[in-house]
């Protein structure tokens, strides 16, 4: 695993064990009042509030903070009101990107991303400009402990699409973004023990990155996910696996 898959594994282990741990609550928190905002404070009614209450649980999160999250989305709590904005641009060597933000000021989050973008070598593009290069897909992962033949079987079997072996850190396993949580539920059912379950956007293409490019690239992903108001980066960049651990240590 190389490129930007293997750049936020990285960084999310290191934000559930480090001192980044506030800052990944802060987002997941957010991202549950928001779904619960839309959706309502039910999970079983609500599958962005299932997947945003399952990565919560997965990063260690007390109880607590979840339910205070989801009463602030359903208004029994008082809260802040976001705006969900998606801004695409280009990265150093004309890497795609695509950056999800939850605001509560839009010209705020506009100019604090156009200006990283420019800080290390990119540009804010149009709407439309790489959204097209990327697909949307639902992503489970499983724990290590099965073979591989297995984990294929019982994904199969549930509906998923693909599975990719990830080493020590188990199994990635890929399917339809409507067919998430039926693929979870599968597999967990199936006696497998789950870790992230999300939806994601996978490139279609990827651009390798190296030297003075590559450490702007991996600043850049930095920036970008430090900001409050930045959910998620996604990029269609490459990377020499030792590379990015001189680079991101």
């Amino acid at each position: 695993m190389s490129g930007h898959n293997r750049w936020s594994k990285l960084k999310r282990a290191n934000a559930i064990m480090g001192k980044t741990k506030g800052k990944l609550y802060s987002k997941l928190i957010k991202e549950m009042t928001v779904a619960a905002r839309l959706g309502g404070g039910n999970p079983e009614g609500n599958a962005r509030l299932r997947v945003a209450i399952a990565a919560a649980r997965e990063a260690n999160m007390p109880n607590d903070n979840i339910q205070r999250a989801i009463k602030k989305g359903t208004g029994e709590l008082e809260g802040e009101s976001y705006e969900e904005i998606v801004y695409e641009g280009y990265g150093p060597g004309g890497v795609a990107l695509l950056v999800e933000c939850l605001t509560d000021n839009r010209n705020r989050s506009a100019a604090d991303v156009r200006s990283m973008l420019g800080k290390e070598g990119g540009n804010m593009g149009a709407e439309g400009s790489v959204s097209w290069m990327f697909h949307k897909k639902g992503v489970v992962t499983v724990k290590p402990g099965p073979s591989e033949d297995v984990v294929m079987e019982k994904a199969l079997d549930a509906g998923a699409e693909d599975v990719l072996p990830l080493g020590e850190d188990g199994f990635e396993v890929r399917c339809a973004p409507a067919d998430l949580h039926a693929v979870a539920s599968a597999l967990e059912g199936a006696g497998l023990k789950l870790g992230e379950q999300k939806w994601t956007y996978l490139p279609q293409n990827t651009v390798r990155v190296e030297g003075d490019n590559a450490r702007k690239m991996l600043k850049l992903m930095e920036l970008l996910e430090d900001n409050d108001d930045v959910q998620n980066v996604y990029a269609n960049f490459e990377m020499d696996d030792a590379l990015m651990d001189s680079l991101s240590g």
